[in-house]
């Protein structure tokens, strides 16, 4: 899990000042054992312990069989990707499920090829998967960092969620804040720890013995927040806490946690900084997928040993930053030409027959100038999305391919095709945004004519609430055998609404 390990004392020990959450997810995992369904939506500020109580009821849950997913940014916009990420253990029970349900999840997931599914057949799956799996042992089913699931994960576990009866699983959320999908659930949030038990915490963590105003100083101005009481002294010098020590007024917490992460960063050797930011600008958590790319960049595996002593990371069965800010802080502290770098390594070392959709945003991602290559590869991978039903990822794969395009036409046309995919997608105002900076004058008139009647579908939808129109946006299959000709080619008539 992505969250904040730091706080996970040794087997037998305790969480400092959580004995009520505690005793609430131990009584979740009573009820579960005496056969009823159970929710949580563990909520709270970063850093505040959620990832802990999460490892503690995985830890409480001896007799359960655990399942994970964890909600990574940068996948918000690949459908299924969470889903994907939590049923893969036991995929094997799929031949249990009747075949609409099985064709569905084998689509969704990628298995196997077919029409894009209906999310209602997909939230019936992967309630069917996990019941069939429960009948063997009870499942315990922890979503950490709910907060970036993709929106069709998202819809699905909700799903499933509300129809948790007489089934011996557990579903526990853990998010940063409650959104609409998770709200009508039992919800424990998590408050800062009390003054006491902060200061235990700190103690704990401290080398050499502080003055009273500099330990109380600590105390007060994290706030309480448990993993900023344990990362921003390591992040300093005991000369630098024996004059005194404080965040940043003007910064938010997450901040002074991130740069605190990145001082620590700045103290590892340039191979194992390479290693880190090869993990953080891919989110699979492969280790294979990760030492093939180390290999690409001549980085040994010795490199390993620095990051994993420092705390910063796990490799092992997966790769997993010990908390969000970690991957944010070594993505944000590396220079582009670096960044670019990762990236080509990480495509190079992706097979592009069986996940040809990363290999392309990964090349998307290592070139800084037009690739009409690249960019068509992006459209492929659109293609393949919007064939599962994901709106979300076909509109990410074209607005990348739009800023790859070096020929004008070509240029506004994947454009208009991007600005019609978001709309579809539900992202409106990433939508307006493509067209108040297309090229119009490259269009045909045909498409120009597009062009206004998405802004006044756009201007509609905003007022009125209405969903978002999916007829009048070509499919990126259609987009690209009309450009691979000289002109775009011309329909009969638009598609009109009916």
């Amino acid at each position: 899990m992505s969250g904040d390990l730091s706080l996970i004392a040794a087997p037998g020990a305790h969480l400092l000042g959580r004995q009520r959450e505690r005793a609430v997810l131990e009584r979740l995992l009573t009820t579960v054992r005496d056969g009823h369904g159970a929710v949580l939506v563990v909520h709270g500020d970063p850093g505040i312990g959620k990832t802990a109580l999460l490892e503690y009821t995985v830890e409480a849950g001896e007799n359960f069989r655990v399942l994970r997913a964890v909600g990574v940014e940068g996948e918000m916009e690949l459908d299924y990707a969470a889903l994907q990420q939590l049923c893969s253990p036991i995929l094997e029970f799929s031949e249990r499920l009747p075949d609409p349900q099985r064709d569905a999840l084998g689509v969704a997931f990628g298995l196997s090829a077919g029409r894009a599914p209906s999310p209602f057949l997909i939230g019936l799956a992967a309630l069917g998967l996990l019941s069939e799996a429960a009948e063997q042992q009870p499942l315990l089913c922890v979503v950490d960092d709910a907060q970036w699931l993709d929106g069709a994960s998202a819809r699905a576990l909700a799903f499933v969620a509300r129809r948790l009866l007489a089934e011996r699983i557990a579903l526990v959320f853990a998010a940063r804040d409650v959104g609409s999908g998770l709200g009508r659930f039992p919800q424990l949030r998590l408050e800062p720890l009390g003054r006491r038990d902060a200061r235990a915490l700190l103690e704990s963590v401290l080398a050499t013995r502080l003055d009273e105003s500099v330990l109380e100083q600590i105390v007060a101005e994290t706030g309480g927040n448990p993993l900023a009481i344990l990362e921003l002294p390591r992040g300093l010098t005991p000369g630098q806490l024996a004059g005194g020590f404080g965040l940043p007024a003007a910064l938010p917490l997450s901040t002074g946690i991130e740069q605190s992460f990145t001082r620590r960063l700045a103290r590892l050797p340039r191979d194992s900084r390479r290693l880190l930011l090869l993990a953080a600008a891919d989110p699979v958590g492969d280790p294979a997928l990760l030492w093939r790319a180390a290999e690409q960049l001549a980085i040994p595996e010795t490199a390993a040993h620095a990051v994993e002593s420092e705390g910063l990371v796990a490799i092992d069965g997966a790769v997993a930053f010990r908390h969000p800010l970690v991957r944010s802080a070594v993505y944000g502290a590396a220079e582009p030409n670096e960044r670019r770098e990762a990236h080509r390594a990480l495509a190079d070392a992706t097979d592009p027959r069986l996940d040809p959709d990363r290999r392309a945003w990964h090349r998307a991602q290592a070139v800084s100038t037009p690739d009409e290559g690249v960019a068509g590869e992006l459209e492929r991978s659109a293609a393949r999305a919007q064939a599962r039903g994901g709106f979300a990822a076909a509109a990410a794969f074209l607005e990348r391919a739009v800023a790859l395009t070096p020929d004008p036409v070509r240029r506004a046309q994947r454009a208009l095709l991007a600005a019609q995919t978001k709309v579809r997608a539900g992202a409106l105002d990433d939508a307006l945004g493509l067209l108040s900076v297309m090229e119009i004058g490259a269009l045909d008139e045909l498409d120009r004519a597009r062009v206004e009647l998405l802004r006044a579908q756009v201007a509609f939808v905003s007022t009125t609430g209405a969903k978002p129109p999916q007829c009048c946006s070509k499919p990126p299959a259609a987009s690209r055998r009309s450009l691979r000709r000289s002109r775009p080619r011309r329909i009969s008539r638009p598609c009109r609404r009916r």
